[in-house]
């Protein structure tokens, strides 16, 4: 398995695995959103004109893409459609895929690709990147040149932060299985039936069967690759998650229940003082675990109600956390080198350098128990996959060599260290060099009590809800 950090970098192995495929190879991809004109690369074929050529070259192409809410409410309900019928007219199928819980969404993120004659070159890519704007950003974080609406303190062009991995060997196929589950799945593709008439008769309602899936690619490496995923509790059932599954949960509460050193997360929002818990009580547990999270600056959302909601779960969680690991917590935002916020989209947990996740899922309880999410654990024989990728990450936000950051107090105190000088530069006016360094400590978020009584529905119901089954509910377990 390998890292790919940054949309640029992912991106452009995808445009040249996909220009790869010939006749009778096999293309599956879900989506959150998918915006048929983002390019790949900067001279390269849009994401349409991607996969059109590879229904056109002979490869059978499947797609389940998020049917998604309204354009108006920052959603993407016309481009996901736009994708779909694009998939459609080269040859392909695409599903408007709204299976989910009412308010609920697909959240997989995740691109299969299948050599019929070749099955040692099968990859399948897993983890948070979109195929859509704003996410084709490198190192420097200036921003994809195609900018998805975000609030103004991103700048037109919004820096964005995010990683996938490229899975070989025989993961590939269980990768497969997901998705052949959820084209399989009985339910309507949409409960609304204007919706399912417009399908109907924009023929975007057919679901095909997939062929038979094929042997396993042979191994290809020393990590063992872990599927996770979530799907809620939801009625008619998932025929393959009858009560939902919630095994990113589990697999959280697994591994944190055995850390001993250092919790290294990204995390787009860290919300729910439920999904919090099991890393408090790590803290609390292990007098010398020490915590490193990276999280944006500002929520993807404002507004005078939606930015407060967005809000409620993160003061809740940081101030829990704070309260079980004191100084042993330390939690820091980007910036580029322009000053400008870059927004953490990334998913990714290492915990002590041995296990990493890296997917779909953010910490918060609409990632473990009410969205569809797909996420691999990597543990490895020599512990290299996990200290790798902490250390590859830690030496863009640090600008140093990270070569004696393998010591996990080392790196906490490098990343204080870090931003503290990057903080003090701008206090002074940004007055001399840059300092080296991308981080900058995260300000805890406060919310006055009217504002918090406004919000909290909105925040229960809407922004982070509950997906498990009533007898998990009440005992507060997954």
């Amino acid at each position: 398995m390998r890292p790919l950090v940054h949309g640029a970098t992912y991106f452009a192995e995808l445009d040249r695995r996909l220009a790869e495929l010939g006749k009778d190879d096999l293309l599956l991809f879900a989506d959150w959103r998918g915006d048929p004109d983002e390019r790949l690369t900067d001279d390269g074929p849009e994401v349409a004109a991607a996969l059109a050529r590879a229904a056109e070259s002979g490869a059978l192409v499947r797609g389940l893409i998020w049917r998604s809410h309204l354009d108006v409410l920052r959603f993407s309900a016309a481009e996901n459609r736009h994708l779909g019928s694009d998939v459609e007219a080269a040859g392909g199928q695409a599903v408007l895929d709204t299976r989910v819980r009412r308010g609920g969404s697909h959240h997989q993120k995740f691109v299969i690709l299948r050599h019929d004659r070749a099955p040692g070159r099968d990859v399948a890519f897993v983890g948070g990147i979109d195929l859509c704007h704003s996410r084709r950003d490198d190192a420097e974080h200036l921003g994809d040149p195609q900018a998805a609406p975000m609030p103004g303190e991103y700048g037109p062009r919004p820096p964005w932060h995010d990683i996938q991995v490229a899975i070989s060997g025989p993961a590939v196929a269980e990768v497969e299985k997901v998705f052949c589950e959820r084209w399989e799945d009985p339910a309507p593709e949409t409960r609304q039936p204007l919706r399912r008439l417009r399908d109907r008769l924009s023929r975007m309602d057919d679901v095909p069967p997939l062929p038979e899936p094929g042997p396993p690619p042979p191994p290809a490496g020393t990590h063992a690759v872990q599927l996770l995923r979530t799907y809620p509790h939801r009625r008619p059932p998932y025929p393959f998650a009858p009560e939902g599954e919630r095994s990113v949960a589990r697999a959280y509460g697994k591994v944190l229940g055995r850390a001993r050193s250092l919790i290294y997360l990204e995390d787009q929002y860290l919300w729910s003082t439920e999904v919090i818990e099991p890393f408090a009580r790590a803290l609390e547990r292990e007098p010398g675990l020490h915590m490193i999270i990276v999280v944006p600056r500002h929520p993807d959302q404002d507004g005078w109600l939606a930015g407060p909601a967005s809000m409620i779960g993160r003061v809740e969680a940081l101030s829990r956390l704070m309260d079980a690991g004191g100084e042993r917590v330390a939690i820091y935002d980007l910036e580029n080198h322009q000053g400008v916020p870059v927004y953490v989209h990334a998913k990714v947990c290492v915990v002590d350098d041995v296990w990493a996740s890296v997917g779909s899922d953010n910490v918060n309880l609409r990632s473990w128990t009410f969205d569809s999410e797909l996420s691999c654990a990597v543990l490895d024989e020599d512990g290299l996959f996990a200290r790798e990728l902490r250390l590859r990450l830690a030496a863009e936000h640090l600008d140093r060599d990270v070569a004696d950051l393998d010591d996990p107090g080392k790196a906490f105190r490098a990343f204080a260290e870090t931003a503290a000088a990057l903080d003090a530069w701008h206090a002074g006016g940004c007055r001399g060099p840059h300092p080296p360094g991308r981080i900058r400590v995260h300000p805890r978020p406060e919310l006055g009590r009217f504002m918090r009584r406004l919000a909290v529905p909105l925040y229960r119901l809407v922004v982070d809800p509950d997906g498990r089954p009533p007898h998990l509910r009440r005992s507060n377990t997954f």
